[in-house]
């Protein structure tokens, strides 16, 4: 129907068989009067007044659906039309996309010049979906359109019609290239044809040119923090290392005195326990009052020295534990304080740079800009309080917002034209830098701080505070913003009666400073009734500090003020900055000045210093009586000697045997003492333990203050009850374990601490494993820790239910923007599950699988998993690379943070493209290790022990390699790379060749011209040009070496190098090349022939 004055539908009653209606640009406000029309197929109502979708239930046969050009705001009512395929609805007032969950044979869909502003999951039931049209919307975030890629029939997408108004992704850059990236199927887009293969693979090589980019910088950012906390670690052994030093020295003094103890209990002049220990303690109360009738005997007086060196070392382990405990605060401070820079860098991944973060240095007016903003809205009246002298910035990241700036601008504009003011003067004004005002009671999440800085204000928050959902609350003084917390925070103290309110708790904060158009702003009547409907005619609402906190003598309190933005789109996040406060009380740090005292008194006994006193009282107590003498210490040992100590003249009679205090490192057979049940060989020089073995009845073993590196060896000790292995040198915790599991089936106490362990989660996996276990490095062992200890061994083995729980089953990597391992992101996105459908070939469906931290000890039941494609097992306890052979069709392997020492087992993984072995314990990369990996890519074997790179010669397909923090010192090793015509990314900062090469980047430059970026920094055509004016037309002894295959250039008697654009001859050392007697260097650039007068035999 055309013609015009057709206010509402009728008479359809007459017409029982019609398929197809069209209504186009009449009065109609409603649809109605199709109740009768059950066999209708297709429906226009178009250019019309519909305000809402209904009335549409009885017509379920419809397939096509036309309702644009109407005033409809939501849609609605469409659950009965399951046959519906052809649905559109642009031109109207729709915010949502919803209603369309029944839709499942739905292929084209216009929803364009709406009001919609998100994507979200809605369309996800819709997977016949073929062509969709958004133009014209409010959509503006990437991420939100990535929601479109599980439309795998999606070929015809539209968000830039040119019909229609853009929308505001639109306008982002790299708009085109992320979408063709996730959306490969695509045919058209925005109208125009996409289907070229060429097209295509630009989008993909882009992409992953970014994702490699951004690899390498978060990998950088990762380097720094680890220098950070490995300068913490060095600062931590350092300052503990006079307490070491003085709990050995007592602890040597006590194991001494123990001795003579024993062989005077032994000897016969032992009191009884009750009568000594009763005189020990009427000699120590008769001191203290001088008033002791008699000398004391021998016996007390070891007694009451042993007691004066259990309180000195206890006193040194109470300093190591304080340091370790700043240490650890140290620690995780310094992790918050980066903690933020990796999802910043992921941020600019995820919306290909259109969010982009910079941190600031001096040398930046922004930065310097933002810090007087800072030191200029601090008021020391209201924080000297609290104890708080002032306020240092540790870092401000600049915030680069390209869309949420593009909003800002664009309502800025909008008021400046609505209001005709173009008085620049006037409109700066209303612009102003306010600090964001966070909810006191909740500390700063990081998830919150980002969600606001990629999204704004805009529902940002669930918070406490009032009016937070009617404005945005910001203020211009660092009182209001901070007082409110530390208020918090002391009461919170106060409740949980606590003494003082600790500094630390409230010494580091983050700000976010905000650019604000304030627009026209009132000052508030009342507090409570801060709303947009109470305030119409304005854009914010401002509290003078006199309403909120209380008045203070100095004139910056009347200019602070609290203020409350209506639309959260004027509010434009620009900087983050991290800062401490100074406090009266001084921050505990190990860089501290009593601190720096500990270090220098372990350099030098100061008499001045703090720690003179204890130093002092240390000496008081060594002198005490008895004062024992030194015995001559034993190189050797032979059975004379053993029976001299022992004092018997049969082996079998020895009981007890104490070889403290010696310089051992071997022991004699001593199986042959049948009867020995306890031996002591503290402090000497063992190294390892494989002397004492099948001493059946031994029950009491001392090795501490050696230098024991491994318990191999150690065998047949199945009675032995009391082992201390404490101030030794074990790091493999596992291979530790299993020797003790199986040697030591009764023991009861055990002593591991002081030793260098590689792992933290140690003390579990000993109270779990060694179940006899009692008391484990001195404390009872509770029946809760032996519950959890347990639930965490049984959580070491790979079982069906761990395969299944960490687990995927998806085909295709999604294409997402992120560089976690593809394992990481298939199983957190869809997991295999449920388990309640498994068959007999639920092992043939795994394709992803992610057991990072599981403290895996081994590989193993993978032998089914043949068509695993992503495996990460990152953060286990793994020493080899095993169980892995079945799985031909890997393409990805993740086993980061293990103690792996050889890169094996992997011979049949042909379609592996990336490989991750960082924080292992790998020595070197063998021949032909990777002489098959044909899809090799990316290979980073980051913070090894790594000495060569000539394993890598026949890697031809890498194209990125990182290998910081290894041993490689030789500029030869880069030699190795020099066929690696596609790499185009090298790390191999922290590596000794970066300090003993001259000019290090600029050699590696210029011999793999390829290279795109070294070291985390992008390479620059200057420094290639640089390079090459270098290093180009030298002949030195490394090109020689190259050529040659080695560096001994003490055989070589003729040197050839013809037509090769040498300029210089630069052969050092010279004496390896004395013999040289023959040189030909036609045809070549020579400029001078200096070079070649070292060479003494040329003729």
């Amino acid at each position: 129907m055309f013609f015009s004055g057709y206010p509402r539908i009728v008479g359809l009653s007459l017409f029982p068989n019609l398929t197809s209606l069209t209504i186009i640009a009449q009065d109609i406000k409603e649809i109605s009067g199709l109740e009768t029309c059950l066999l209708l197929k297709e429906l226009w109502i178009a250019e019309c007044f519909i305000e809402k979708i209904e009335d549409l239930q009885g017509c379920r046969n419809l397939e096509k659906l036309y309702l644009y050009y109407n005033k409809i705001s939501k849609i609605e009512n469409l659950e009965r039309l399951i046959r519906l395929e052809v649905l559109w609805l642009n031109h109207n007032a729709i915010k949502n996309i919803e209603g369309l969950q029944t839709l499942k044979k739905l292929s084209d869909l216009n929803l364009a010049g709406n009001l919609i502003s998100s994507i979200g999951r809605c369309l996800d039931p819709n997977e016949q979906l073929e062509r969709l049209n958004l133009s014209g919307n409010q959509i503006c975030s990437f991420k939100d359109l990535t929601n479109l890629t599980r439309l795998r029939r999606l070929k015809d997408l539209s968000l830039n019609d040119p019909q229609y108004k853009t929308n505001p992704v639109c306008l982002l850059c790299n708009y085109s290239t992320h979408i063709l990236y996730h959306l490969p199927s695509l045919q058209r887009l925005d109208t125009f044809d996409v289907s070229s293969k060429q097209i295509k693979e630009l989008a993909d090589t882009t992409t992953m040119k970014k994702i490699m980019y951004y690899s390498m910088r978060i990998k950088t950012v990762q380097r720094h923090l680890n220098e950070d906390l490995e300068k913490l670690k060095d600062r931590k052994s350092k300052l503990q290392k006079l307490p070491e030093e003085r709990i050995k020295l007592f602890s040597f003094a006590r194991k001494n005195l123990e001795r003579e103890l024993a062989e005077l209990k032994r000897s016969g002049k032992w009191h009884s326990d009750r009568s000594s220990n009763s005189k020990v303690s009427k000699f120590e109360n008769s001191k203290s009052c001088e008033t002791v009738a008699e000398e004391p005997s021998l016996q007390q007086k070891m007694l009451i020295k042993l007691n004066a060196l259990n309180e000195r070392i206890a006193f040194w382990n109470k300093k190591i534990d304080e340091i370790e405990a700043i240490y650890l605060i140290e620690r995780k401070q310094k992790k918050k304080s980066h903690s933020l820079l990796i999802p910043f860098l992921l941020i600019e991944l995820e919306t290909v740079g259109n969010i982009h973060f910079e941190e600031g240095t001096r040398s930046d007016d922004w930065f310097n800009s933002c810090y007087e903003l800072i030191l200029s809205r601090f008021c020391t009246w209201d924080f000297r309080m609290y104890g708080i002298t002032g306020v240092k910035v540790k870092r401000v990241v600049k915030v680069n917002n390209r869309i949420l700036r593009l909003k800002f601008e664009d309502k800025f504009q909008k008021f400046l034209d609505n209001e005709d003011m173009h008085d620049s003067e006037s409109y700066r004004k209303m612009l102003e830098c306010l600090f964001c005002v966070f909810d006191p009671e909740v500390t700063v999440k990081k998830k919150h701080l980002l969600q606001t800085l990629e999204k704004g204000f805009k529902d940002s928050e669930t918070s406490k505070l009032p009016l937070r959902k009617e404005a945005v609350i910001l203020t211009n003084s660092l009182s209001l913003c901070e007082c409110p917390r530390i208020e918090f925070l002391q009461q919170k103290y106060k409740n949980e009666k606590k003494n003082s309110l600790d500094p630390e708790l409230f010494r580091h904060g983050i700000l976010l400073i905000t650019k604000v158009f304030l627009g026209r702003s009132v000052q508030a009547q009342e507090v409570d009734s801060i709303s947009q409907a109470n305030y119409p005619m304005v854009n914010s609402v401002f509290i003078p500090r006199k309403y909120l906190l209380r008045q203070r003598n100095c004139d910056c309190s009347f200019r602070q003020c609290k203020w409350f933005v209506f639309d959260h789109e004027l509010v434009l996040p620009e900087y983050v900055v991290e800062f401490e406060y100074i406090t009266m009380v001084k921050a505990h740090s190990l860089y501290s000045s009593f601190n720096n005292i500990i270090l220098e008194e372990s350099k030098k006994n100061s008499e001045g210093l703090i720690l003179s006193h204890d130093l002092k009282l240390d000496d008081e107590v060594m002198k005490m009586e008895p004062r024992i003498k030194p015995r001559p210490k034993l190189i050797s040992l032979d059975d004379k000697t053993i029976l001299s100590i022992a004092r018997t003249s049969v082996y079998s009679h020895i009981v007890s045997l104490n070889l403290h205090g010696n310089s051992l490192s071997k022991l004699r057979d001593l199986s042959k003492l049948t009867g020995l049940r306890k031996l002591n060989i503290s402090f000497n020089e063992f190294t390892c333990l494989d002397d004492v073995y099948h001493l059946y009845n031994l029950e009491y073993l001392d090795a501490s203050h050696n230098h024991v590196i491994t318990l191999e060896g150690f065998r047949g000790l199945m009675k032995l009850k009391h082992l201390d292995l404490s101030w030794n040198q074990l790091k493999k915790s596992g291979d530790e374990i299993n020797i003790l599991c199986k040697q030591t089936t009764s023991l009861l106490t055990l002593d591991i601490h002081h030793n260098p362990w590689q792992k933290p989660t140690l003390r579990l996996s000993v109270v779990g494993r060694l179940k006899t276990l009692t008391h484990l490095d001195g404390i009872l062992i509770s029946e809760e820790e032996t519950t959890a200890a347990m639930k965490f061994i049984n959580g070491t083995k790979i079982t069906q239910f761990s395969l299944l729980r960490h687990s995927s089953t998806k085909e295709e990597r999604p294409r997402v923007l992120s560089t976690w391992p593809s394992a990481k992101i298939l199983t957190q996105f869809s997991k295999s599950g449920p388990y309640s459908h498994l068959n007999g070939n639920w092992h043939l469906k795994i394709t992803a699988l992610n057991l990072d931290g599981q403290n895996l000890f081994e590989i193993t039941n993978l032998e089914k998993l043949e068509n695993l494609k992503w495996a990460s097992f990152s953060n286990n306890n793994l020493t080899k690379m095993e169980g892995l052979e079945s799985c031909i069709n890997l393409e990805e392997l993740t086993l980061d943070g293990n103690f792996i020492s050889k890169i094996e087992g992997i011979s049949k993984l042909t379609k592996l493209t990336r490989l991750s072995m960082n924080n292992n314990l790998l020595s070197g990369v063998e021949k032909h290790t990777f002489d098959n990996m044909l899809h090799l890519h990316s290979l980073s074997l980051e913070s090894n022990r790594i000495t060569s790179l000539i394993g890598l010669q026949k890697a031809f397909t890498l194209i990125e390699l990182y290998v910081s923090n290894n041993y490689i010192s030789l500029s030869q090793e880069i030699y190795n790379l020099k066929g690696l015509y596609n790499l185009v990314i090298l790390d191999m900062y922290g590596n000794v060749i970066v300090w003993n090469q001259e000019n290090y980047r600029l050699f590696v430059i210029f011999h793999l011209p390829e290279l795109k970026a070294l070291d985390g920094i992008s390479i620059e055509p200057p420094e290639t040009e640089t390079a090459k004016d270098l290093f180009g037309g030298r002949l030195t002894s490394d090109m020689i070496a190259e050529r040659q295959g080695h560096s001994n250039f003490t055989q070589m008697q003729e040197l050839n190098w013809t037509s090769s654009s040498i300029r210089t001859v630069d052969l050092i050392p010279v004496d390896q090349f004395s013999n040289v007697s023959n040189v030909n260097l036609q045809n070549n650039n020579l400029t001078s022939f200096s070079g070649l007068i070292y060479l003494p035999n040329v003729k």
